[in-house]
C-alpha cells in the first residue's frame, strides 16, 4: 500500500509499505528530523515536518522507504480512472472514493469496508454542473442552501439520473450528493472528471477514521492508496438532509456540525425519527449512517445519562474491575477507573469523539462507558453516533 502525506508546499511524500524491520537508534532518527532541505529526482521539499500529514514520516522513523516525490492529486485521479479506490481526506472524516458512475469501482468500496449493499454512498462533487448531470431536479431551496453550506459539510438528497448506478445508491432512486470542504479532495474530484463515491474509509461498523493512521489500521491491504491530509477539522459524517412538501421544506436524516437550528433560518425543518431511534426492522431507509450499527468499537459501550459528577463517579467505581473505561468531559473529580476525555464543548466532543473511541480498543478496554453530551446543535451529531455505537444502550443516573 502506498501512503502519500501531505506538506505546506502542497507536495507529498510517499512512503512504500515493506518489510519495516531496519532498526532505527535515536540518533538516526534525530539525523532524519533534522533534515530541512533535500531533493528526490529534482523536485524539492523544504521542511520535512511543514505538512499536515504525519503517517509517511512515522513509517520513516521506523524504517520505511522514501520512493518519490509525487504529485498526490495526479497518483490518485490515475488510480480511481482505472476503477480502483483511494483513501482521501475531507473536513468530516476519511473517505474510500471511488468514481461514483462506475458501478464495479463503487463495488470495490463495499468490499473493503464490508458494507451492505443496501448501505448507500454519498457521491462528492466540486461543483453544480456535476450535481446538475447526476440528480433530476433541484429545488430552488437546495440551491439556497448550497449557495451559504458548500463546500461544506452539508449533504442534500435528490433523484437520482441513470447515469448513477444502483450499486452507488444502494438499490434506491435517490441520491445524496455534498460538496467537500477540502481543497485537495475539491481538486481531485475535478481532476477525475467525474464525482466521487466515498464513504467513511472504515471497516462498516467500525469508529470512522479522522487520521490517515486510522485509515491504515482498517484498510491495510484492502485498497492501494492512501493519502494523508492530517486531522479531520470536524471529526464526524456530514449532515444528511431530505426536502419535504414538494422541496420547501427540511427533514434531517442524518445530523452534522451544520445543524437543524442553523438549516431552520432558510426553511422548515424537522428531525427524522430515526436519528434518535432504530429504524423499523424492514423500513427503507435513505441515508447513509440509519440503518446498521455504526461507528462501535470492539469495546461494550453504554451511553450514561447524568447531571452529576458525584452520580458518575459512583457508578464508573462501582464498575472498577478490570477492562472498563470511562469517557468523560474532563474534569470530573474522585473516579477511579481509567478516562479519557473527549472534551467538555459539542464542538470538542465532535471533533474528538472517533478518535477517543479507537483508543479504547488500543488501551484494551472490555467495557466502555461514555457519558452524554448536550442532545442540542452539534451535541445532536455527537449523540447520535454514540447511540449507534453503543447499540442503543443507555443508563440514566
Amino acid at each position: 500500500m502506498r501512503i502519500i502525506t501531505g506538506s505546506a508546499k502542497g507536495t507529498r511524500l510517499e512512503t512504500l509499505e515493506g518489510e519495516m524491520t531496519r532498526p532505527t537508534s535515536e540518533k538516526v532518527k534525530e539525523a532524519i528530523f533534522s533534515m530541512i532541505q533535500f531533493d528526490v529526482e529534482g523536485k524539492r521539499i523544504l521542511d520535512l515536518f511543514g505538512g499536515s500529514g504525519q503517517l509517511g514520516l512515522e513509517a520513516l522513523s521506523r524504517g520505511a522507504d522514501i520512493a518519490t516525490f509525487v504529485d498526490s492529486s495526479r497518483e490518485a485521479a490515475e488510480l480511481i480512472k482505472k476503477g480502483e479506490v483511494v483513501a482521501i481526506p475531507t473536513e468530516t472524516v476519511y473517505g474510500l472514493a471511488a468514481d461514483a458512475y462506475n458501478p464495479e469501482a463503487c463495488a470495490k468500496i463495499f468490499k473493503a469496508k464490508g458494507r451492505p449493499q443496501d448501505n448507500p454512498l454519498i457521491i462528492h462533487i466540486c461543483d453544480l454542473d456535476m450535481l446538475k448531470n447526476s440528480v433530476k431536479e433541484i429545488p430552488p431551496l437546495a440551491l439556497t442552501l448550497a449557495e451559504h453550506f458548500w463546500s461544506g459539510s452539508l449533504t442534500m438528497i435528490f433523484p437520482k439520473k441513470d447515469i448513477v448506478p444502483d450499486t452507488t445508491s444502494g438499490g434506491l432512486d435517490t441520491v445524496a450528493v455534498r460538496m467537500p470542504d477540502n481543497e485537495d479532495t475539491l481538486n481531485l474530484i475535478k481532476m477525475c472528471g467525474v464525482p466521487l463515491a466515498a464513504p467513511s474509509a472504515n471497516l462498516s461498523g467500525s469508529p470512522s477514521p479522522t487520521t490517515a493512521q486510522h485509515v491504515y489500521a482498517d484498510m491495510n491491504g484492502r485498497i492501494p492508496l492512501i493519502i494523508d491530509g492530517g486531522e479531520c477539522k470536524n471529526g464526524v459524517e456530514s449532515t444528511v438532509i431530505c426536502f419535504t412538501n414538494g422541496g420547501t421544506g427540511i427533514k434531517v436524516l442524518r445530523p452534522g456540525v451544520i445543524t437543524a437550528e442553523m438549516l431552520s433560518r432558510f426553511a422548515k425543518t424537522e428531525t427524522d425519527k430515526n436519528v434518535f431511534a432504530k429504524p423499523d426492522e424492514n423500513e427503507k431507509v435513505i441515508s447513509p449512517g440509519v440503518k446498521y450499527k455504526h461507528y462501535s468499537p470492539r469495546a461494550d459501550i453504554t451511553i450514561i445519562e447524568t447531571d452529576s459528577d458525584e452520580k458518575l463517579a459512583e457508578f464508573l467505581n462501582s464498575k472498577n474491575d478490570g477492562g472498563t473505561y470511562g469517557v468523560i468531559f474532563g474534569g470530573e473529580k474522585g473516579i477511579e477507573v481509567p478516562t479519557i476525555s473527549y472534551g467538555s464543548t459539542a464542538q470538542e466532543q465532535a471533533h474528538n469523539l472517533f478518535a477517543v473511541l479507537r483508543k479504547t480498543d488500543e488501551l484494551g478496554a472490555k467495557r466502555v462507558y461514555v457519558r452524554c453530551p448536550e442532545k442540542t446543535g452539534v451535541g445532536t451529531a455527537v449523540y447520535n453516533r454514540l447511540l449507534r455505537a453503543a447499540a442503543f444502550k443507555t443508563i440514566i443516573l
